[in-house]
């Protein structure tokens, strides 16, 4: 009789849960997240996982996100079973990924960045002062890229440029710090951008045009020594005043710094003549992982979430001019002046960042 008795309260418990489910659902409650949604991102958008309106936002519309963080170009040699999407920091990384997973369509890209250089204002005034570089009065500025890469290309230091005897820290030679080409896409796209300029303004596409670009690109990767894995480490050692004065980095991480610190007065931001945008390319694993990823381009509070994390919107240059006043005295609001370099394939771009590293 006890058994029986057992057995029917337990019967009634779960009905009273299924009950009290059904009667959260009924009562129009919102908020709740009913999918948990695994992702593997790159390192530059995991402030922007983790932000609670983010995640209130996503919640909102029934999606919990476990992000982890991976090299853009390192997530090819993960396993991602298990997981709903990943989230490069560009087309190329996106593009071995759905290939390799058998993922077909057209990939959402949600939003995007430029490569930018940050500088301490005395190396960018030494800079200037010598023609690499322009300021537009304090800030920002732009990178001469052909001026630079000729400088680069014949070891120049900055004992050589003058004014820079003036600061201390300005010493040794003369390079742009970025991270490792063969697993991050920033040390990647500056591959790019550099082999397009000293290929003439012509994207690489054969062997001798790969063998030609060659050696630059070599001194622009040995001369750095040992390179960061992700541009979240390289930023944060530029914070803290570690390291090297010149550091390329996302745009992005700049506009999430000066919504945190209005004030940044040895701050100076470059933007190369011709670079290449990071367009953050989501690949979707599941039927899950590609509504989350639609959601991040249409919705418009993760799209203004977006744009507060320093991320430029696909389809409104508008949405991002009309960000945070404090940013605009450090950065572009509309990149005039600014070439879009185009990306050789990923074969090329492996091969490029292979012979850079020797």
């Amino acid at each position: 009789m006890r058994r029986i008795v057992g057995i029917v309260l337990a019967v009634l418990l779960i009905g009273g849960v299924v009950a009290a489910v059904v009667a959260g659902r009924d009562s129009g409650e919102t908020g709740t997240a009913t999918k948990t949604v695994r992702m593997v991102i790159g390192s530059e958008k995991a402030e922007f996982f983790a932000d609670p309106d983010v995640v209130k936002a996503l919640a909102a519309k029934g999606y919990t996100v476990e992000a982890e963080t991976s090299g853009s170009w390192a997530m090819e040699g993960l396993d991602l079973a298990g997981y709903d999407l990943a989230f490069p920091s560009s087309r190329a990384p996106a593009a071995e990924l759905a290939e390799k997973h058998g993922v077909r369509g057209i990939l959402p890209r949600p939003f995007y960045s430029p490569l930018v250089v940050v500088s301490r204002r005395g190396a960018a005034e030494v800079l200037a002062a010598n023609g690499l570089a322009v300021l537009d009065g304090k800030n920002p500025g732009t990178l001469r890229m052909g001026a630079y890469l000729d400088a680069a290309g014949r070891d120049r230091t900055w004992q050589q440029l003058d004014g820079a005897e003036e600061y201390g820290e300005l010493t040794g030679t003369l390079y742009i710090s970025s991270t490792d080409p063969e697993t991050s896409n920033s040390g990647a796209l500056y591959l790019a951008a550099a082999s397009y300029v000293a290929n003439g303004g012509k994207v690489v596409a054969s062997d001798a045009e790969v063998g030609r670009t060659t050696p630059l690109l070599r001194k622009l990767v040995s001369v750095q020594g040992a390179q960061q894995s992700s541009t979240d480490a390289a930023f944060r050692d530029f914070v803290s005043g570690a390291g090297n004065p010149l550091v390329l980095v996302y745009e992005s991480q700049v506009a999430t710094l000066l919504e945190e610190q209005q004030n940044a007065d040895d701050l100076v931001v470059l933007y190369p003549d011709t670079t290449v945008n990071s367009d953050h390319t989501v690949v979707p694993l599941t039927g899950a992982g590609r509504e989350v990823a639609d959601l991040l381009g249409s919705d418009p509070t993760l799209r203004r979430l977006a744009v507060r994390h320093g991320f430029r919107p696909q389809g409104d240059v508008a949405e991002f001019a009309a960000a945070a006043v404090g940013r605009t005295a450090y950065l572009k609001q509309r990149l005039t002046g600014v070439r879009q370099a185009p990306v050789p394939t990923s074969a090329v771009l492996h091969e490029l960042a292979r012979r850079a590293r020797g």
